[in-house]
């Protein structure tokens, strides 16, 4: 593993490539390119073919540098350090400081390759490549490039340990819009690298990216929090409010939504000291109106003194 240190002074961990994998890469390049190159020049000698010798070398000259040199560098510079070799392998190319190559830094390696790679048949580059501390060939030197790998596996990516307890939720009103992704990305670097670090070196770190961090949000750290401590805890809001995010638009909130259920209606909040379910009121009647008379009380009907039920049949007279 590699420490590369940017211009704002945030240590970034890359993993240079080694040489099977570069070796591998620049042969699935070199593979294509042949292949291209052959077919290209059965083109041009069948367009060429009533041209003279001299002309028709010269095309065939012209053909192989636009091939074999002249398209790896526009690869290189049009997909910022990847080509279908290095995309096969996982690696790719960037300046120094971690950042993207450009066409001139495509244009050095290129140029230096061909005399590294093509001329003496890549000799010059695993020599080159083994006595560099990270893996680099001549034109990576002069260029100012490192080759890195991409796929690192996800069991070794560094865990940002949790904040302590009694700051859980306490920066929850905190204004994190105007805090940029470097300053997060040196943040979660520092957390995760912290307990190898020299205690003092650790607390100036930490002190500096608290005093950036508080200066982006617009709200002073609190007062006898360690800065450490801090930057874990705002860390861990901004996940929280990320992950509340994700969820609220979230597939299962599209699910819920188009399913047609209908949503528990929110709770009244309880009266104070109220625990239990509510004690049943007595229903209170209205008053009468006014000159309303009420009706008569109903009379209960007696059954006939033979015993027999009356079935509400009177006979014609």
């Amino acid at each position: 593993m590699s420490e590369l240190v940017t211009g704002e002074a945030v240590a970034l961990e890359l993993r240079p490539a080694r040489l099977p994998s570069r070796a591998l890469a620049v042969l699935l390049d070199l593979v294509v390119a042949v292949a291209v190159y052959i077919a290209v020049s059965i083109g041009l000698f069948a367009a060429t073919s009533s041209l003279d010798e001299a002309a028709q070398i010269a095309v065939s000259i012209a053909s192989f540098i636009l091939v074999l040199v002249g398209a790896p560098i526009a690869v290189e510079t049009l997909s910022h350090g990847r080509s279908l070799g290095k995309l096969a392998c996982g690696l790719r190319v960037v300046r120094d400081d971690g950042g993207p190559i450009r066409f001139r830094h495509a244009l050095v390696r290129g140029a230096i390759g061909v005399i590294e790679i093509l001329l003496t048949f890549g000799v010059v580059a695993c020599i080159a490549s083994l006595v560099s501390a990270r893996g680099r060939r001549l034109g990576d030197v002069f260029a100012g490039t490192l080759v890195v790998r991409e796929r690192v596996p996800q069991a070794r990516s560094g865990f940002v340990p949790p904040p302590p307890p009694w700051l859980a939720g306490r920066f929850s009103g905190l204004d994190l819009s105007a805090v940029p992704d470097g300053l997060w990305l040196a943040i979660r670097q520092y957390l995760t690298r912290m307990q190898q670090l020299d205690p003092q070196v650790g607390w100036a770190m930490a002190e500096r990216l608290a005093t950036d961090l508080a200066a982006r949000t617009g709200t002073p750290a609190p007062q006898g929090v360690p800065p450490a401590a801090y930057l874990a805890a705002v860390v861990q809001e901004r996940q929280a409010r990320e992950a509340r995010r994700a969820f609220a638009s979230g597939p299962a909130a599209d699910r819920a939504s188009a399913s047609g259920w209908p949503q528990p209606a929110p709770r009244p909040a309880p009266t104070p000291g109220a625990y239990g379910p509510p004690a049943a009121q007595p229903t209170v009647e209205p008053p009468p109106a006014p000159g309303h008379t009420p009706p008569p009380p109903s009379v209960p009907h007696e059954e006939p003194s033979d015993g027999r039920r009356g079935t509400g049949f009177v006979p014609p007279a």
